[in-house]
């Protein structure tokens, strides 16, 4: 039997759904996890839409501003309290250790002159003197080499100094033998030992000097400098602190948190304690630097300029005329007159740096004693002029009145100013150093303190929506 077609229109096709149902028995697919970072972001942003939450996350970045403040303080503060420290325990010392063997090398070879020229009557004080100055030499180049590498400036400066030295320590005594026997050459060794001394070892004490000074002003740059990051912070930790507590009185209308308060309080006194304590040391500091460690230098300076003057004034009579300059003047005499034109312009100065009648006193007597020791000078040029040799002598190195005695007052006058000036940079130097005692440790003790004083405030505020 026929069946009748069909009269439904034809369906369209059924699309297949985009992934199949999970087979019978297996668990649906998890999930992606969300990374930590991002789910902190979301659970705090869910927690600053509360006032809890808000307070929550206030009360922590307080606390965290309070404790950056305390570090910051104590790490800038450290580092310039050791700055402090290496100024008055280690560069200043050196600084003057290298002035000292500059000082002793130049007396060295004053004393050397003045040996040679008195001949066999040498007295045992001239010889003691000699022999002492390069025993201290050589003991604060061992000193200064025990603080420095051999690759730095100061390094390279000592070995020079430590390769010369036994080298013009024996021309010197050939010098001296040869003088004592009456050999004329021995005057030539005395010269060449002069000019090994002139050139070469002077110069590199010189230089070593000029090192360990520019090492001591890079530490009092270094002491000086304000803790500008410790102060930023501690302005932003202060503003901070007032935010939240006015934040807290608009809502609450209560004016004082008492942990707010004392937080605030701890950050206060260590902004007001790093001001403080800084302008004081870096006054002190000040201080030791243009009253003390510049009058040194100069001073310094003076005592050298007085001993190169005096070496040159014993060597104008060595040689006798032997070494000229190129207009046919005495060369010796020509640097001696030089030294002593150096020498009254850093006394000049001297005068101008000392700040007390205990400083001045000294650099007067230096000054007069300088004005008598040119007089003299003058007259026994005159006396060697006119062809009167031993008599010339006899007023260079004579027991009384001679050109000697007006040197050994200076010298000593230059030593008593200089003692006193060192004292005065140790004083003042060690007064700021001790200014920033404490400091470091009292600002991390305060600072913790004021994070935990902030904590309890805040959460006091939250336990009230408890």
């Amino acid at each position: 039997m026929a069946h009748p077609p069909s009269t439904r229109a034809p369906q369209a096709p059924v699309a297949a759904p985009a992934s199949a149902p999970p087979a019978p028995g297996h668990p649906p697919a998890p999930a992606p996890r969300r990374g930590g970072w991002a789910e902190s972001r979301e659970r705090l942003r869910a927690a600053a839409t509360t006032e809890p939450g808000r307070l929550w996350i206030i009360g922590t970045v307080v606390a965290l501003l309070v404790v950056a403040f305390g570090a910051v303080t104590a790490w800038e503060v450290s580092d310039r309290a050791a700055a402090a420290d290496d100024v008055v325990s280690r560069s200043q010392p050196l600084s003057a250790d290298a002035a000292s063997i500059y000082r002793s090398l130049a007396d060295a070879d004053t004393a050397a002159a003045s040996g040679f020229l008195a001949g066999a009557h040498e007295s045992h004080d001239v010889r003691l003197r000699y022999e002492s100055d390069i025993a201290t030499a050589s003991r604060l180049l061992v000193k200064a080499a025990a603080n420095t590498t051999g690759a730095s400036d100061s390094g390279r400066s000592i070995a020079a100094l430590n390769e010369q030295l036994p080298v013009y320590n024996g021309l010197i005594e050939q010098a001296r033998a040869n003088n004592r026997q009456g050999f004329p050459v021995g005057g030539a060794y005395l010269r060449y030992a002069n000019e090994r001394m002139t050139k070469q070892l002077l110069p590199a004490a010189q230089d070593l000097y000029e090192a360990e000074t520019g090492r001591l002003y890079d530490d009092y740059d270094q002491a000086e400098t304000w803790p500008y990051a410790a102060l930023a912070v501690g302005v932003v930790a202060l503003g901070a602190l007032f935010w939240v507590q006015r934040r807290n009185y608009l809502r609450t209308n209560r004016v004082l948190n008492h942990g707010l308060l004392a937080a605030s309080a701890a950050s206060a006194v260590v902004l007001l304690w790093l001001v403080a304590g800084h302008a004081v040391a870096a006054a002190d500091l000040s201080t030791s630097r243009s009253h003390g460690q510049e009058s040194l230098k100069v001073l310094n300076d003076a005592r050298i300029s007085s001993l190169q003057a005096r070496a040159n004034e014993n060597l104008t009579l060595v040689a006798r005329g032997a070494v000229q300059t190129k207009d046919g003047k005495d060369q010796y005499d020509t640097d001696y007159a030089a030294e002593m034109k150096d020498l009254v312009g850093k006394l000049g100065s001297a005068g101008e740096l000392a700040d007390d009648t205990s400083g001045r006193t000294p650099v007067k007597d230096a000054q007069d004693g300088v004005t008598q020791w040119q007089e003299r000078h003058q007259s026994a040029r005159k006396t060697d002029d006119a062809g009167d040799y031993d008599d010339a002598l006899t007023q260079v190195i004579g027991a009384s009145g001679s050109t000697g005695q007006s040197f050994d007052r200076v010298d000593a006058a230059l030593a008593k100013a200089i003692d006193h000036e060192q004292h005065e940079f140790t004083r003042a130097a060690s007064d700021g150093k001790g200014a920033l005692a404490g400091l470091p440790l009292g600002a991390a003790v305060l600072a913790v303190l004021g994070a935990a004083a902030a904590g309890v405030g805040v959460s006091r505020r939250l336990a009230e929506y408890r």
